[in-house]
């Protein structure tokens, strides 16, 4: 029998394949931004960079969480809801409850806790999927924004403005906290046992129970971190925005999605990197930015962003055929 030594390329095929998605994700982002400079003065410019990194916080911290959820073969349609009724529950408690601050930071991290371990449970008790659970938590969750906010924005004004203050060159500190969650959420994932979980879970959960590992209590602990992180996200915008809209994250989860997808991370679970994902989210941003700054229309913005999708869709199902095959 031959050792893996013997065949070095089969040792460091998962270092060449990650290492070809980081040199294929830097490749498209600074192609677009070459595009996107060409095509108007104002892009390539201090001010727009800085627009673009104090915008992508909320959509980075949820595409981590969101990462976790696809590689074990999950998905949360609701967390754009769960933004919303995070951010709305903060606001009703400083405004009717006179909480302070960091009180009511706390209820809406809670809040969305609540919202993601219900989901995860729902759909591991009674084996459900979790793309219908959370359709119906995506309903539901709306609703509780509108009334917790009697369906009128509340405005919170500065409350919460040390999230959207800016520190080192202009960036805010809601962008530091991004790059700390991305960091963290790619250590948990590539170096703790916890992540080992959760890529055996969605590459084959069978083999897990058969190795005495009980998958539920991991799901829905992944469901549980994604609410806190959507939770985290709506607290973010609240404070950019200066107010807590029951209509915030409305079709956001699209956009979480579309980026761990453009990530790498499968669709069919077993693979993802949460430092991939975050070059999704700067892909995504930068598509946005630029679409914004050349005057596309919304309808024109939402057919390319569309597009996009489905082509990091195709090319994921292609890579899993050739890894297939190979195999």
């Amino acid at each position: 029998m031959s050792s893996p030594a013997s065949h070095p390329e089969k040792v460091h095929s998962p270092w060449r394949q990650e290492m070809g998605t980081y040199i294929g994700l830097i490749v498209v982002l600074i192609a677009m931004v070459a595009l996107f400079s060409s095509l108007s003065d104002y892009f390539f410019t201090k001010d727009t960079l800085l627009s673009i990194a104090n915008e992508i916080p909320a959509l980075a911290v949820m595409a981590v969480g969101m990462t976790f959820i696809l590689i074990i073969a999950g998905i949360d349609l609701s967390v754009g809801s769960v933004l919303a009724l995070s951010a709305a529950a903060a606001a009703a408690a400083m405004l009717q409850w006179e909480w302070g601050p960091w009180g009511a930071a706390v209820l809406g991290l809670l809040v969305g806790v609540v919202c993601g371990t219900i989901t995860g449970g729902i759909s591991v008790a009674w084996q459900l999927p979790s793309f219908i659970v959370s359709l119906g938590m995506l309903e539901a969750v709306r609703g509780g924004a509108y009334l917790v906010t009697d369906s009128r924005t509340q405005y919170v004004g500065d409350a919460m403005g040390g999230l959207a203050t800016p520190w080192l060159g202009g960036l805010s500190a809601s962008f530091f906290i991004a790059i700390v969650v991305v960091i963290v959420g790619q250590l948990i994932l590539s170096r703790t046992v916890f992540g080992r979980y959760v890529v055996g879970i969605g590459t084959n959960e069978e083999a897990m129970r058969l190795a005495g590992v009980d998958p539920r209590p991991i799901r829905v602990i992944v469901f549980a971190a994604m609410g806190f992180l959507a939770a985290l996200a709506g607290l973010m915008q609240s404070a950019r925005l200066e107010a807590a809209d029951p209509n915030a994250g409305a079709g956001m989860e699209l956009q979480v999605i579309a980026a761990v997808v453009i990530g790498g991370t499968s669709l069919m679970g077993g693979r993802g990197s949460v430092i991939n994902t975050f070059f999704g989210v700067l892909i995504i941003a930068v598509l946005e930015a630029g679409l914004a700054q050349i005057g596309a229309s919304e309808p024109s913005k939402r057919i390319i962003t569309g597009v996009v999708i489905v082509v990091a869709v195709v090319v994921d199902t292609i890579r899993q055929r050739r890894a297939a095959r190979k195999h």
